[in-house]
C-alpha cells in the first residue's frame, strides 16, 4: 500500500505502519528516532533474491529462492544448475558499474510455463541512515521497527510478442515493495544498487587500459581521494604542480600547451595568413586551445583518467594470471570505499587463470575483505580448490535450479562438525560439492578400489559424475550431514545420492587365533579388554542385526544411505565371497585379493627390480593353493571364512599395505576382465552385495541388485 507522499507500507495483514505513525513528516521523525546503534556501521546488504521464468528457473512452487548474509556467499554445483543464471539475474534486476547494457533473449524466458515474464526480487537489509534516506520513498516496513526497513527492487521483464515489424516487444518494469505495487525506483536509485561484475575468462589487460570508458577510469572517477586530494589550477596564482589535484594538473598542462613557444609561434604565422586573407578593416586573429578544456570539471576530468593505464611494471610480460588479481585489486578499492547504496562484488569462476596457491590466497583474502570492509561478495565457482577454504557457512549448494545453503541451521550439520570439516575438508574431499552423486569410504583401499569396480560392472564414476570421498575412518557421518536439510518439508531434499561405505568389524569365530590375538583352545579376553568383536561376542542373529542396523543409523537419512559389509571388512569381504539364500558362500576373489597383497608385500623388492611381478604371482598362486586346502581340513568355521581369515592376516597381522593391494588387485581385476575371463556379469555375483548395492544407489541405476546378501549367520 502506498500513502500520499509515496512511501509505502504494509497494511495490517502484511505488517504495521512506518515507525512513528503515518505521512512523511511523522515517518522522517520515525527514522531519526530508530535505535541508530543498530545501523552504524552496519553495511546493507542483498538478503533474499527470487527469481522466477527465468531460464531454468520456473514459477509459483518452482521459483527460486536464495537468502543470503553479509560477507561472502559461494555457489557450488554441478555444471547447468543455475549458478550462472543466479549472477545474470542480479545483473538485470540490478545492473552493473560497468553499466554495460545487457539485452533479453528468448532463450532467457523459462520453456514450458504459463507466463511469459520474468519477475526477478531482491531484498536488501540493513539500510544505515544515510541509505534510508536515499531510497525513502521505496522503503517497506515490518511490525517491529527495531528490525529497520527493507528495500525491495521487483525487476519484471514481459514479453508482449512481436511487433508489426516482427521485432520483439519486451517491456521490463521495476518497482518498490513487498509485493511489487510500490513506486517505480527511480534511474537515479537504481544507480546506487549497481553490483561490481567480474565476469568468468576477462580479458583484465583490456579492461584495465586506457580508453574512452576504461575500467579504470570509473573506478577512479568514483575515488575520493582522485577528487578532493590537492588544489585546483589558478591562473592568476603561484602554482606548485605537487599541490594541484588530478583535474588541476590537467588544467595546468592545457594552459602549458596553450602558451608552449612552438605553438604561439606557429599561431602568430596563422595569424600573419589570417591578416593577409582578410579584408581591409577586418582583425580576424586565431586562437590554439586544447580540446576538452572549457567542458564541465566532471567531464574534463573523466577524460584526463581515460588516458590511464593501470599495469604491473617490469621487464617480462605478466600472464592473465597476475593481470586478474590486479583488476580484482582494483575492483576492491572501488568497492571498499563506496558510500551509500550496495557493496555488492559479483565474481564468476574466481580461479580463471589462477594456478591452485593463488586461487587459495585470492579465497582468503576476499572473505577478509568482505568481513573487514562490510563488501557483500557472490562468487560462483567449480574449484575444489577454492570449496576447501570457504566456510560452510558461506557455501550454497546450486542443484536442479534450487539452492541450499549450507550455513548453521540448514542442514543436520551440528556446531562441532562446522569446526571439525573446516579443519579435514581439503581439496581431494571438496570435489563433493560439484558431484551428482557421492561415495564416502572409510579407507585408502576403497577408495582406490571402488571406481575400478565400479568402471568393470558398468557403472562408470566418472561417466555418471560420482565424487569419491576417503574420511580415513573417521567423521564418516559428519561428512554425510553436508547433504540433510534440516527443513525438508520447506527446503525439499537435497536430490544427490549419498553413498557411505562401512565395515561390519566383526570377525569370524576363527580369526582371532588365525591373527594371534588368542592362542588356540584357549579363553578369550573379556570384551571389556580388547579393542575387536567376533561373532560369538553376539548372541545370535538379532544382536548383530541390531549392530548393523546401530551403523546403518549414523548416516542414513533423505539422500544418505549407508551399505554396511556383509562379514567383516573390505578385503575379508572381498576374499569370502557373498552368501546365498541357504547361507553358504558362494566364490569372491580370494586368489586374486592374496595375489595382490603378496604383491604389495614384495612392493619394495618389486619396484628395486630384485624381483618380477610375475614370479611373485606364480608364488602367490601355488602357496594360496595350499592355504585353500588346509583352510578345507578345518572344521571351527566354513571352509571360506578360514581361507578369507588367513588372506586378511596378510593386512592385520603382517602389515602389508591395503592401499598398494588396493592398487595391485586393480591392476588385476582390469587385466582379467581385459582379457575376457571376467565379464561383468560374473564379477558382479563375486563381488560383496554391499559394494554393487552401493555402486549402484550412488550412480542410479535402473537394473535390479543381483543375489540380494541374506544377513551373516552365527
Amino acid at each position: 500500500m502506498t500513502n500520499k507522499t509515496g512511501l509505502e507500507y504494509n497494511t495490517p495483514s502484511g505488517g504495521g505502519r512506518p515507525p512513528g505513525g503515518s505521512g512523511m513528516g511523522s515517518t522522517l521523525r520515525g527514522l531519526s528516532s530508530a535505535p541508530k546503534s543498530r545501523f552504524k556501521g552496519r553495511a546493507m546488504y542483498l538478503s533474499k533474491l527470487t527469481i522466477e521464468n527465468f531460464r531454468c528457473f520456473g514459477e509459483a512452487a518452482s521459483r527460486f529462492e536464495l537468502l543470503l548474509r553479509p560477507g561472502l556467499t559461494a555457489l557450488v554445483g554441478e555444471n547447468e544448475a543455475g549458478k550462472t543464471a543466479v549472477i545474470d539475474a542480479l545483473r538485470f534486476a540490478l545492473g552493473t558499474t560497468d553499466q554495460e547494457w545487457y539485452r533479453l533473449e528468448d532463450s532467457d524466458f523459462r520453456e514450458g510455463v504459463t507466463s511469459r515474464e520474468i519477475r526477478i526480487t531482491c531484498k536488501f537489509e540493513g539500510l544505515s541512515e544515510p541509505d534510508q534516506k536515499a531510497f525513502v520513498e521505496f522503503l517497506t516496513y515490518g511490525k517491529d521497527a527495531k528490525e529497520g526497513p527493507s528495500l525491495y527492487v521487483n525487476w519484471a521483464a514481459k514479453d508482449s510478442g512481436d511487433t508489426p515489424s516482427k521485432r520483439p516487444h519486451r517491456q521490463v518494469e521495476v518497482h518498490s515493495g513487498r509485493n511489487g505495487d510500490g513506486p517505480t525506483i527511480s534511474s537515479e536509485a537504481r544507480g546506487l544498487l549497481r553490483a561490481t561484475y567480474l565476469r568468468p575468462l576477462r580479458d583484465a589487460e583490456q579492461a584495465l587500459s586506457a580508453g574512452r570508458g576504461s575500467r579504470l577510469s570509473q573506478v577512479l572517477h568514483h575515488t575520493d581521494q582522485i577528487k578532493t586530494g590537492g588544489r585546483p589550477y589558478d591562473p592568476k596564482g603561484t602554482v606548485v604542480p605537487s599541490d594541484l589535484n588530478v583535474l588541476g594538473i590537467g588544467d595546468f598542462a592545457n594552459a602549458l600547451l596553450e602558451k608552449q613557444q612552438g605553438i604561439v609561434d606557429a599561431r602568430q604565422k596563422v595569424d600573419g595568413h589570417l591578416r593577409e586573407l582578410s579584408l581591409d578593416g577586418e582583425n580576424i586573429r586565431s586562437g590554439i586551445t586544447v580540446g576538452g578544456s572549457t567542458a564541465p570539471e566532471d567531464v574534463r576530468l573523466r577524460q584526463i583518467l581515460e588516458k590511464l593505464d593501470l599495469i604491473l611494471p617490469g621487464t617480462g610480460k605478466f600472464g592473465l594470471g597476475s593481470n586478474n588479481l590486479l583488476f580484482m585489486a582494483c575492483e576492491l578499492l572501488l568497492l571498499a570505499q563506496q558510500g551509500d547504496g550496495t557493496k555488492l562484488l559479483l565474481i564468476e569462476e574466481p580461479e580463471a587463470h589462477l594456478h591452485p596457491q593463488r586461487q587459495l590466497r585470492v579465497m582468503k583474502y576476499l572473505q577478509e575483505q568482505a568481513e573487514q570492509k562490510a563488501i557483500q561478495i557472490v562468487v560462483t565457482t567449480h574449484s575444489p580448490n577454492l570449496a576447501s577454504v570457504i566456510k560452510l557457512d558461506n557455501m550454497v549448494i546450486i542443484h536442479r535450479a534450487r539452492a541450499f545453503p549450507l550455513a548453521q541451521g540448514n542442514t543436520q550439520m551440528e556446531c562441532s562438525d562446522y569446526g571439525f570439516l573446516e579443519r579435514f575438508l581439503d581439496v581431494t574431499k571438496a570435489n563433493l560439492f560439484f558431484a551428482r552423486g557421492v561415495a564416502i569410504v572409510e579407507g585408502d583401499a576403497e577408495n582406490i578400489l571402488l571406481p575400478t569396480l565400479a568402471s568393470l560392472v558398468g557403472r562408470d564414476f566418472a561417466e555418471h559424475g560420482v565424487s569419491i570421498v576417503n574420511v580415513g575412518g573417521v567423521g564418516l557421518r559428519r561428512y554425510s550431514r553436508i547433504f540433510q536439510r534440516k527443513d525438508v518439508v520447506k527446503d525439499g531434499p537435497l536430490d544427490i545420492p549419498v553413498a557411505c561405505v562401512a565395515d561390519m568389524d566383526v570377525m569370524p569365530d576363527c580369526a582371532p587365533a588365525v591373527l594371534g590375538r588368542v592362542n588356540a583352545g584357549s579363553e578369550w579376553p573379556t570384551t571389556s579388554k580388547r579393542r575387536w568383536r567376533a561373532k560369538r561376542d553376539f548372541n545370535g542373529k538379532k544382536a548383530l542385526a541390531a549392530h548393523r542396523c546401530e551403523i546403518l543409523e549414523r548416516a542414513s537419512g533423505q539422500g544418505v544411505e549407508t551399505f554396511v559389509s556383509g562379514e567383516w571388512t573390505l578385503e575379508y569381504d572381498l576374499a569370502v565371497g557373498r552368501r546365498d539364500k541357504s547361507g553358504k558362500f558362494s566364490g569372491g576373489l580370494a586368489e586374486d585379493v592374496f595375489v595382490a597383497a603378496c604383491l604389495a608385500d614384495r612392493d619394495d623388492d618389486i619396484n628395486g627390480k630384485k624381483t618380477t611381478g610375475l614370479d611373485v604371482e606364480g608364488e602367490a598362486i601355488e602357496e594360496f593353493a595350499s592355504l585353500k586346502a588346509k583352510a578345507a581340513a578345518g572344521d571351527s568355521c566354513a571352509a571360506e571364512e578360514v581361507l578369507a581369515s588367513k588372506i586378511y592376516a596378510k593386512f592385520a597381522r603382517d602389515g602389508v599395505s591395503k592401499a598398494v593391494a588396493a592398487q595391485y588387485l586393480a591392476e588385476r581385476l582390469r587385466a582379467t576382465h581385459k582379457d575376457g575371463k571376467l565379464t561383468e556379469a560374473d564379477l558382479r555375483k563375486r563381488l560383496p552385495t554391499y559394494i554393487i548395492e552401493a555402486i549402484d544407489y550412488v550412480t542410479r541405476a535402473d537394473e535390479p541388485i543381483l543375489n540380494p546378501e541374506v544377513p551373516a549367520s552365527e
